[in-house]
């Protein structure tokens, strides 16, 4: 018998804004994201099992292959919610560093639960899916949407909003992995300046490229500069090299910096390659159909 397959893209994201607003009883933060994806991908290729194994394989040795593994996590969950009988070999195409600020796990994950609905025909809507994913992690939800939105609530609650102004993004990262829960622990949200979630919302709206540049916010970004000196160091680069808008995305400890004109493009990324070896020059996805 012939196995079914399905290949899906798991695209990057990253912040445009990042604010956390208090800390909940949960323990998590009650947070406020404007994301957007990139066109850096991991790929995931799923092929049917009769034997009811969910095993995986990863491009790069040094990510895990077991139930610590998000895709995996995604297959076991919508397996054992549904009854499924069926297991699934999955492998990953890495391309998206690892403990980057970049999703790449959330969006592997998000990825696999569409895939998995479409080779085991669950019929599942994208509602479902993403209320699925925000069991995984916080920023399942969002991947399994895609495009640009607003993230609520501990990062779960997606309101999708129009995409920004097409541009180059230059993403440079250290070679070092930070610790997301780590920099929460360093918060202190009664001393941050908060992002203006409905100004950088706004400038999009109204696609200005310039206003997006001028809103860009990361709450995080204080703490993991203060932790880790060579992401402060890239974004000091960044902006001297010309990149029109840098921030950090996520918890770190990539940079990444917005760059409307090409002719800029090749002057900030190969002036990062000079001392950063996992740069990339990728552009914004500015559709779902990612």
């Amino acid at each position: 018998m012939t196995s079914v397959r399905c290949s899906v893209k798991a695209p990057a994201k990253i912040n445009l804004s990042l604010d956390a607003i208090r800390k909940r009883e949960d323990g998590f933060h009650e947070v406020e994201m404007i994301m957007t994806m990139v066109d850096l991908a991991d790929r995931i290729d799923l092929t049917d099992r009769e034997d009811g194994v969910i095993k995986v394989d990863v491009s790069e040795g040094f990510v895990p292959n077991d139930h610590r593994n998000l895709a995996y996590q995604a297959a076991d969950l919508l397996k054992k919610r549904y009854n499924v009988k069926k297991g699934v070999s999955i492998y990953i195409t890495k391309r998206i560093p690892v403990a980057a600020g970049l999703a790449g796990g959330s969006s592997d994950a998000a990825a696999t639960l569409k895939g998995l609905n479409q080779l085991w025909q669950l019929g599942l809507g994208m509602d479902e899916l993403a209320r699925l994913g925000a069991e995984i992690g916080s920023d399942v939800s969002f991947c399994v949407y895609g495009g640009t939105a607003l993230a609520t609530g501990r990062g779960e609650l997606i309101q999708q909003i129009s995409p920004p102004p097409p541009c180059w993004v230059i993403l440079a990262k250290p070679p070092i992995g930070v610790s997301t829960a780590e920099v929460y622990k360093r918060l202190n949200v009664q001393e941050i300046e908060h992002a203006n979630t409905k100004a950088m919302i706004e400038a999009i709206e109204q696609q200005s490229f310039a206003g997006i540049c001028e809103n860009l916010h990361n709450v995080l970004e204080s703490v993991t500069l203060d932790m880790y000196p060579e992401v402060r160091n890239i974004k000091e680069q960044m902006i001297r090299f010309g990149a029109d808008g840098v921030l950090m995305s996520g918890s770190g400890p990539t940079v990444f910096g917005l760059v409307e004109h090409e002719s800029r493009l090749h002057r900030v990324y190969n002036g990062l390659r000079g001392f950063c070896q996992d740069v990339y020059a990728v552009r914004l996805i500015r559709s779902t159909d990612s």
